[in-house]
């Protein structure tokens, strides 16, 4: 068996004390984007057990005023997907179009979209159960133009 050298353990202790430091850097100052090296907020913390809980979905209204279910299945786009940006569509909702487009080309035959929206069920939790009230929010509009 061979011993390190000198400079090869001054590597790998190099190398431990960097990677101590952005984890340490990471967890002070880091976001989920930083992973591995930031907080993973999904796993780290839990909401209160009396706090409403969010369920968000993707719905569009077409010419025939029709209600239609904008899911993956719909339209390709994960619903992880519009709620990572959805701060991006509050802001600008009419990055929705692409929501509109992607479901045009899936389903060239349905009836055109005048609506697409962002809407969070909020569930009313008591006790850490749900109490089977909720509440709709529609947190984003676009609508054609």
């Amino acid at each position: 068996m061979e011993t390190l050298t000198t400079r090869g353990r001054a590597v790998r202790l190099g190398a431990t004390l960097l990677g101590a430091a952005l984890l340490l850097l990471g967890t002070v100052y880091g976001t989920d984007d930083d992973f591995p090296f930031g907080p993973f907020r999904m796993y780290s913390t839990s909401d209160p057990p009396n706090a409403p809980a969010p369920d968000t979905r993707v719905e569009g209204v077409d010419r025939t005023g029709a209600v239609v279910s904008l899911g993956q299945e719909a339209t390709g786009i994960r619903r992880a997907e519009i709620e990572g940006q959805q701060d991006r569509y509050a802001s600008d909702p009419s990055l929705l179009r692409t929501v509109a487009e992607a479901y045009a080309e899936r389903h060239p035959d349905a009836p055109a979209l005048v609506e697409v929206r962002i809407v969070v069920r909020w569930y009313d939790i008591q006790g850490g159960r749900p109490t089977g009230e909720w509440t709709d929010r529609t947190a984003v509009r676009w609508e054609t133009g």
